[in-house]
């Protein structure tokens, strides 16, 4: 398996000090935060596009994917939906990123079978373009389908290779669900594998990997004994807690401990 880190633990960061943190910490690819208070987003004109593209290849580091966010199963007319979709699938097209990250994102007031219509119905329709692009547009287990279960009840009605899943351990666990059952559900579909570690169940402030009470060593050991051979990326969400550490002195511990997972797991 490869690793990558995502620039949400390292928010606003130029490309060129996270590409010096990928190679000085020995991670083999980065996943890019597409947001307009980040370096890489939509609204990027093409020479921009290919700097960074051109930046990443000199360093020798991939661009594992684009994380969007795009609500796919939100309530509401499906065109602004598809064109966020499609321009983070150009975004992922122009800077050489395999796949594009989408939440699920339904409404309270929607019932199960709504949300799950709604974000297939969305789906189905990018995939062709996606595909067509050389990219796969995947859906991260995440708030309103927060379960490998869930996930695969909109995958498996899209059914086409240019859409997947992105399993995000933590929220998996948070939903009820084992990490054996999220892999089966998941595993036909799957892109990558974002980790992470905290505290409990109550307190998701990010914590270095294996400080805290995720099961990533079980998770590591399952991917590896299935032949799984993908991305582990750590998402360690320091924009959303200030009080958190600095994930750069994290990254060099946190890539060693997946190593040694690994490594356990061979």
């Amino acid at each position: 398996m490869k690793l990558a880190f995502s620039t949400l633990g390292v928010p606003g960061l130029p490309v060129a000090d996270v590409l010096r943190l990928a190679t000085d910490h020995g991670y083999q690819g980065v996943e890019l935060r597409a947001h307009p208070e980040e370096p890489v987003h939509p609204g990027l004109g093409l020479v921009e596009r290919a700097d960074v593209a051109a930046e990443f290849t000199a360093a020798g580091v991939d661009i594992l994917g684009v994380a969007g966010y795009a609500r796919v199963a939100a309530p509401g007319d499906d065109g602004p939906v598809l064109d966020e979709v499609r321009s983070l699938v150009a975004l992922a097209r122009d800077v050489g990123a395999p796949f594009v990250r989408v939440f699920p994102g339904g409404d309270a007031g929607q019932s199960a079978e709504e949300a799950d219509a709604t974000a297939a119905r969305r789906l189905g329709a990018a995939a062709g373009h996606a595909a067509d692009a050389g990219v796969r547009i995947l859906l991260e287990t995440h708030d309103s389908h927060r379960t490998g279960a869930d996930a695969t009840r909109v995958l498996g009605t899209v059914g086409h290779r240019g859409v997947g899943a992105l399993w995000d351990v933590m929220h998996t666990l948070l939903g009820g669900e084992s990490v054996a059952d999220s892999f089966a559900a998941l595993s036909p579909y799957l892109g990558y594998v974002q980790v992470k570690d905290v505290a409990s169940p109550h307190d998701t402030t990010p914590l270095a990997l294996g400080a805290g009470t995720l099961p990533l060593a079980e998770t590591v050991a399952l991917l590896s004994a299935e032949g799984w051979d993908g991305w582990l990326c750590w998402e360690y969400e320091k924009r959303w807690y200030e009080g958190a550490a600095p994930l750069p002195r994290l990254l060099g511990p946190g890539r060693e401990y997946l190593s040694r997972l690994l490594s356990r797991s061979a």
